[in-house]
């Protein structure tokens, strides 16, 4: 298991907000009666007691609020890196195909083999800097509660570098088909146990509209029931044809009393792929409802699979090379219509998603391209939707938007270094937010901090070496 230790003071570093060339120190306070959680005592002016030189300045790393996983699927991750699975790698790409194939893996999972394969996530997100994840365990007449009892040692197994907050998933029908009734009884089982903090359920997989529409009214009223938040893969389509079913989500959340019999559980809608095809009215007339309403929902875009899977019904008169994808354009929900709005990775590994990996950093420099937006400001933003907005997407506590440091932060941070990636000798300095969103380093590039413990990791003393004006004070 990794080695964390207690960290007192990072001095030496850059931050957010603040000139590229000023230094800073960051003092952590530490409770008496638990020193291995920390809090941000003070951040002060660096004052080195000699002049610094511009190469040694420069090599400074920049400190940041960590990383954020806000949805992404435990269970079924790095399916295709496992050699009992050989047989289930892609042919055709569609969503039916990711289906079949994934219930099919589902059925040889055994927990050795989903320890190991979430155990390799984890890990690999703490190396990238991830602190807290929203991770889906499934639970159905296939897989009964293994992947869920795999989860809660996970949990347990990696709480020193990570908050693992699970949700209880539903990706099959729990109304209709042969095996619905069986499988919203495990679910009903399932909830109830206290390391699931979300209820979470897939509407469109379901045979009809009403059932659909039953399955949301379900996971409403069990999430009132047991005070957890929610979360739905929602509007998974490109269908001009089909019922947008966010309304009803919205209706029921209103009608069924959210905001006063669950304050401070929130809402989570992934995928949603089917508002892309709304008219500005509609945009409108929903961040209406929902500010109106009140009701504390978010949206998380998952670009890596939309751009794969979300593809409109085929039409014999389109071009050959017209192939359209559709994911929320998340930027765009932020400041033209006040929506809550965030990324994450979705899956990794898969049928649903053959390709990328589990670093939100590099899910951020996807955005610049994929959103168009290529300011400083707009990497600022996009660092956000990966980071403290979606940390406050998920429920837990800490700045809902912004980058800056503050006093009384909970400590979990991640830290940038300036290294040489290339093996040659020669290290490229990044200064800002932007540098690092649009041209992400490596994992040997980075330090993480949860609740003010430091990851330690087989190289940092030769990272170390090369930031002599950077100091880690360890309890």
């Amino acid at each position: 298991m990794l080695e964390v230790k207690s960290i007192h003071a990072l001095k030496g570093v850059r931050l957010a907000g603040t000139p590229p060339d000023s230094l800073w120190n960051l003092n952590i306070k530490h409770p008496e009666e638990d020193n291995s959680k920390g809090t941000i005592d003070s951040i002060t002016p660096y004052s080195p007691s000699t002049a610094l030189a511009e190469d040694i300045a420069s090599s400074c790393p920049l400190v940041l609020p960590a990383l954020t996983h806000p949805h992404i699927h435990l269970d079924k991750v790095f399916v295709h890196c496992a050699p009992e699975y050989a047989d289930l790698l892609p042919s055709t790409g569609s969503f039916q195909e990711a289906l079949s194939y994934t219930s099919r893996a589902k059925a040889q999972f055994t927990t050795p083999d989903l320890l190991r394969r979430g155990g390799w996530l984890i890990a690999e997100s703490v190396a990238s800097g991830v602190t807290a994840m929203r991770a889906y365990v499934e639970v159905d007449n296939a897989v009964q509660l293994t992947c869920l009892e795999a989860g809660i040692k996970l949990k347990e197994t990696w709480k020193a570098s990570c908050h693992v907050q699970l949700v209880c998933f539903a990706q099959d029908p729990i109304f209709s088909g042969p095996h619905g009734e069986e499988n919203r009884r495990l679910m009903e089982t399932a909830i109830r146990k206290p390391e699931v903090e979300v209820i979470g359920t897939t509407p469109y997989v379901e045979a009809t509209t009403s059932d659909a529409k039953q399955n949301i009214e379900w996971a409403i009223d069990r999430a009132i029931e047991r005070g957890k938040h929610l979360d739905f893969h929602l509007d998974y389509n490109l269908d001009g044809g089909k019922e947008a079913l966010v309304w009803h989500v919205i209706s029921m959340l209103h009608a069924k009393g959210w905001i006063t019999k669950v304050p401070g559980k929130r809402v989570m809608l992934g995928h949603c792929t089917k508002l892309t095809l709304f008219s500005d009215e509609e945009w409108n007339r929903l961040a209406t409802l929902i500010q109106e309403y009140g009701l504390p929902i978010s949206f998380v875009g998952l670009p890596t699979s939309d751009i794969y899977m979300a593809s409109p019904p085929a039409v014999s008169h389109s071009p050959p090379q017209v192939k359209p994808r559709g994911t929320l354009h998340v930027p765009d929900m932020i400041h033209k219509y006040g929506l809550d709005a965030v990324i994450g990775v979705n899956n990794v590994g898969n049928a649903f998603t053959p390709w990328g990996g589990p670093d939100p950093l590099s899910l951020a420099c996807l955005g610049v391209g994929l959103y168009q937006k290529g300011t400083q400001t707009d990497a600022e933003l996009l660092y956000e939707c990966v980071s403290t907005r979606a940390r406050a997407a998920i429920g837990l506590d800490g700045l809902s938007s912004g980058l800056s440091l503050q006093e009384n932060q909970d400590a979990d941070l991640l830290i940038l270094y300036n290294v040489d990636e290339t093996g040659l000798g020669i290290s490229r300095a990044r200064k800002t937010v932007a540098e690092f969103v649009w041209d992400p380093p490596g994992r040997i590039s980075r330090d993480v901090a949860h609740a003010s413990r430091l990851v330690i990791k087989p190289f940092a003393s030769e990272r170390a070496a090369s930031s002599p004006a950077t100091t880690v004070l360890f309890l």
